[in-house]
């Protein structure tokens, strides 16, 4: 009996600690996301913008207010999170949910970024950029656009600066303010007419549209979940017959107001994943959501089909005559090879290697912008920083892909409704992988 009673002893331990590990819940991408959910409402509140939509419950919101969380308790949080997803193992989940597992690893990583230099490390371009939004941007010079600029001066030809003769000739293509909301009103529905032709959205998605003033971009989509998203358009500067398409595209179809409302339907709603009712702006996601929406346009108007829409319904409506339309688009196209101008302007400002005297002469250089433009450009870097990136790099990664899934728009407008309604990363977009 003395030797039977340690040993039972011993059993009975055993089995007991055997119920309490079976009796512990499993740890799952599903506990896990909405505890980053959660986490990431509570970052919002103590950075204003970094939540850029939320359509969850209205309780989680509630007690992200009430919490009182500090950043550093924040980012312990933030790191006991990706040892969370660490732990989850790959092999045992569905092709659909590996991709959500590298989403959530991404997002986790933007957000332990943006607690290190809310608590003030100071970070380089490249590091944000990397740390954000999971790309390291290889930028060129400066002086690699100097051939670009010498092929505009022939385009537009003339005395004085190029940049002032290239903000001439634009002007004649300034919407007037009043027929500005019509104008965009036209060119998102023909957006909007184009992308349903391809992707199928709900029936009761729909859009409001504001005119504004003060901000530092040209468009915003607020998404605000139900299928519905507030398009505002910025007329801080005269708005062009050019930008009325890129903002449709961008902000509307097949952009940022599709690409949500596919998350939701398919995602949110359709499996039941919480993370995807919260978008921080700080995020892999945004690199995704700016590169097609950049590329959207693209897709929506190929070829010239671009030209014959606007001078058939969007000039007409802006009481802007189509004499010089080609020239204008060609234009366009040209200062477009600029685009990566001002991510290396952009990167120099931040990293302190030049001054905002500097930066601002060389948008108007390199970006070929008016003062007022420049100025308006440079608030956009105050503000989002390294945010930059998204555009131009973003749209690069977003279009190799998808022209490398077939050369017919619709091998290719499949591709994108693939890459909107899934979870994705910017690795998952690297050709060849």
């Amino acid at each position: 009996m003395k030797l039977f009673k340690p040993l039972f002893a011993l059993l009975l331990a055993g089995l007991v600690a055997s119920c309490m590990t079976a009796a512990a819940p499993r740890d799952s991408l599903d506990a896990i996301a909405r505890d980053y959910v959660q986490m990431t409402l509570e970052i919002g509140e103590r950075e204003q913008g970094y939540v850029d939509a939320y359509y969850g419950p209205p309780e989680w919101q509630a007690a992200a207010r009430a919490n009182t969380r500090t950043l550093p308790q924040l980012a312990e949080a933030a790191a006991a999170l990706d040892a969370r997803l660490a732990a989850i193992q790959p092999a045992g989940l569905d092709a659909l949910s590996q991709r959500r597992l590298g989403f959530l690893k991404g997002q986790i990583t933007a957000a332990r970024t943006r607690l290190r230099m809310a608590q003030g490390e100071r970070l380089t371009f490249e590091e944000e950029a990397r740390g954000l939004f999971g790309v390291t941007p290889e930028l060129r010079p400066l002086s690699s656009y100097d051939a670009v600029l010498a092929r505009l001066e022939t385009i537009v030809p003339g005395t004085g600066p190029l940049a002032e003769r290239l903000e001439a000739f634009q002007s004649r293509f300034t919407i007037p303010r009043e027929r500005l909301d019509a104008v965009m009103r036209e060119a998102i529905a023909e957006c909007r007419r184009r992308t349903l032709q391809h992707i199928p959205l709900p029936a009761e998605e729909q859009f409001t549209l504001e005119l504004v003033t003060n901000k530092s971009w040209s468009g915003y989509n607020w998404y605000q979940g139900q299928y519905r998203s507030l398009i505002q358009i910025n007329t801080d500067q005269p708005v062009r017959i050019g930008r009325a398409v890129d903002l449709g595209c961008h902000e509307g179809y097949p952009g940022h107001h599709a690409y949500n409302v596919l998350l939701e339907r398919d995602l949110a709603r359709g499996r039941g994943w919480v993370e995807f009712m919260v978008y921080p702006l700080y995020s892999p996601q945004s690199l995704i959501a700016e590169g097609s929406a950049n590329y959207g346009y693209e897709l929506a108007f190929p070829g010239a089909e671009r030209l014959e829409y606007e001078t058939r319904a969007l000039y007409p409506l802006a009481g802007l005559s189509p004499e010089g339309a080609r020239d204008y688009l060609a234009l366009q196209d040209a200062t477009q090879e600029l685009a990566g101008a001002r991510f290396t302007i952009a990167r120099d400002y931040l990293n302190g290697t030049i001054t905002r005297e500097q930066a601002l002469a060389l948008a108007q250089r390199y970006q070929l912008l008016s003062p007022s433009r420049a100025e308006q450009s440079l608030a956009f870097t105050d503000q989002y920083r390294s945010y930059v990136i998204n555009y131009g790099l973003g749209r690069d990664i977003v279009a190799r892909w998808i022209e490398a899934q077939g050369t017919s728009q619709q091998a290719r407008w499949d591709a994108m409704e693939r890459l909107l309604s899934q979870p994705t990363v910017p690795s998952d977009l690297m050709v060849g992988r």
